[in-house]
């Protein structure tokens, strides 16, 4: 990988980080409102599938090793068998998965849009809702009121954000070149 890569890695890293501190929790649910949902959408529609990969599971295991870059600053190996961990592990097969659809036809909001909306967040939600029904011995239909329904539409907006956030950054990083010798 060249080090413009592994740069961008490195940033999306940093800001799923970051995006999991802007949460707040809902009575009603053990799931957390996060904006990781954004920067997962982000990194899906910036990178290459192998790098979206690499950047959730570089992230995972920065949260399995002790440090907070889960929802509320949570880290740990309870976190991630914990009733909402299966959102977290859905992730990482949400991202490269997107990733692998939004490289199949040309950049366009409404492209980046439908994968956002209609694979990224149906892998993350049917990964996170089996996963909590079967940790928190709840049925499936509990479990999509309590872990679903209420958030798709916060969700939708969010992919609403991360396509339009994505385009954009997609757009400045194509037209800007990086000086690589001096002249």
């Amino acid at each position: 990988m060249k080090t413009k890569d592994l740069t961008k890695m490195a940033i999306c890293i940093a800001l799923l980080s970051v995006s999991s501190y802007l949460s707040f929790p809902l009575p009603f649910t053990p799931t957390m409102v996060t904006a990781q949902t954004i920067m997962i959408n982000v990194i899906s529609l910036l990178l290459k599938p192998q790098q979206a990969f690499i950047t959730v599971m570089l992230y995972l295991l920065m949260g399995l090793l002790g440090f907070p870059v889960f929802a509320g600053g949570g880290s740990g190996l309870a976190y991630i068998i914990s009733p909402s961990g299966g959102f977290l592990l859905a992730f990482l097969v949400a991202a490269p998965v997107m990733s692998l659809m939004r490289q199949k036809v040309a950049v366009n909001f409404k492209r980046y849009l439908q994968v956002t909306v209609f694979i990224g967040m149906p892998i993350i939600y049917l990964i996170g809702a089996v996963w909590m029904s079967v940790v928190a011995h709840m049925g499936l239909i509990a479990t999509l009121n309590a872990a679903v329904l209420p958030f798709v539409i916060g969700d939708t907006l969010k992919c609403i954000v991360a396509s339009t956030l994505a385009l954009r950054l997609e757009r400045l990083t194509s037209s800007t070149k990086l000086v690589t010798s001096y002249e």
